[in-house]
């Protein structure tokens, strides 16, 4: 059965225009897109007018956001918004599609008026949106978290569809070459992420580390910098900012492990992924999805502070790359991920039993 899918992506941010530093909602967004051209269904995206996709793009003007893809305020937020439904209750009424999938932290903000199913992915931990987005009673609209953790000790009442782990390119990040002495870090340069405390665990045994990811320019984030990683560099604890997709798989490919001290609940840690595409080992603390994703002793260890983690990154010396790649593929990759949304997508137009298999 050919299907006509319409993706609303974020206005904040282009789809497939630079897959090497886009976000995880545009990755998935982009991968889908191709997935469903490919498989002969019809695809129609509407995302900024700077986006490279497979199916019809519907463009957006282009808006620059603040943190988390976001309008700088809330009524920046709104205005946004209001002409992002706008479109999307248009591109409704053009191409009657069998089903919108929103990639918007505020998706509630953009569901149609028509009676159309709705599946909105959730990217972000669940305190991240606003409890009666969440808690919608609105007909068609199916809820679909990225990670089993996202979910576990939800709100008593939310009903969600079954977890869509994410996927990453597991072909594209496949590399072999040899392991060196050094760890990295990769991700946004927030307080969240933990960074300073893999920084202190590096320097108790004298491990190099490279610390690699954005930085926003949030009074927050720019305090974080100043107060808790800068202090805490020197020759061998480096901080290189953004890197390419050339070089960050060399040093993941290289690192003997890659550090997540995140304090968040992470749904979803893409750089985890990455690296065990890369035959990588992952030291985490036990928090949000790191926690399923780590199997201790074969795919790394989990964690409770910095002296715990020190003595992890010396026993990952010990362990098979090949496992590590293994999980990779059989449970992360991106192609696998896009079958699961078009058999997903089938489910939910025909209102077979995904629709009807929350977690409440």
């Amino acid at each position: 059965m050919a299907l006509t899918i319409l993706t609303v992506a974020s206005p904040f941010a282009p789809v497939g225009a630079d897959p090497e530093n886009d976000g995880t909602a545009e990755q998935v967004a982009g991968a889908i897109d191709a997935a469903l051209v490919r498989a002969g269904h019809r695809s129609v995206v509407i995302a900024p007018e700077d986006s490279a996709v497979a199916g019809t793009l519907i463009p957006l003007a282009r808006v620059h956001g603040g943190a988390h893809g976001q309008a700088p305020d809330e009524r920046a937020q709104a205005a946004v918004l209001r002409r992002v439904a706008t479109v999307v209750a248009g591109a409704v009424e053009d191409h009657a599609p069998d089903l919108v999938h929103i990639h918007v932290r505020d998706f509630d903000a953009l569901l149609p008026p028509q009676d159309v199913p709705v599946l909105a992915t959730l990217y972000e931990p669940l305190d991240r949106y606003r409890p009666e987005a969440l808690m919608s009673r609105r007909a068609k609209l199916h809820l679909q978290p990225v990670s089993a953790a996202q979910v576990r000790g939800a709100s008593p009442g939310l009903t969600f569809l079954p977890p869509l782990e994410i996927g990453v390119a597991v072909d594209r990040l496949h590399i072999r070459v040899p392991k060196r002495r050094f760890a990295v870090c990769l991700g946004d340069i927030e307080p969240e992420m933990g960074f300073h405390i893999a920084l202190d665990a590096a320097r108790q045994i004298d491990m190099q580390l490279l610390l690699c990811g954005g930085l926003s320019r949030g009074a927050e984030e720019q305090r974080y910098l100043q107060e808790e990683i800068r202090p805490r560099l020197d020759p061998k604890r480096r901080f290189l900012g953004r890197i390419g997709f050339g070089r960050k798989r060399w040093m993941l490919g290289a690192a003997r492990c890659l550090l997540a001290p995140s304090l968040m609940s992470e749904p979803t840690p893409v750089a985890a992924l990455e690296a065990l595409a890369c035959g990588t080992p992952v030291v985490a603390f036990p928090t949000g999805a790191l926690a399923d994703l780590v199997e201790p002793g074969v795919t790394g260890f989990l964690v409770k502070d910095a002296e715990e983690m020190a003595r992890a990154i010396e026993d990952c010396e010990g362990l098979d790359p090949d496992a590590c790649r293994a999980v990779a593929r059989a449970r992360y990759s991106l192609d696998g991920m896009t079958e699961r949304y078009l058999a997903r997508f089938e489910e939910l137009v025909a209102g077979g039993t995904a629709a009807a298999a929350g977690v409440a």
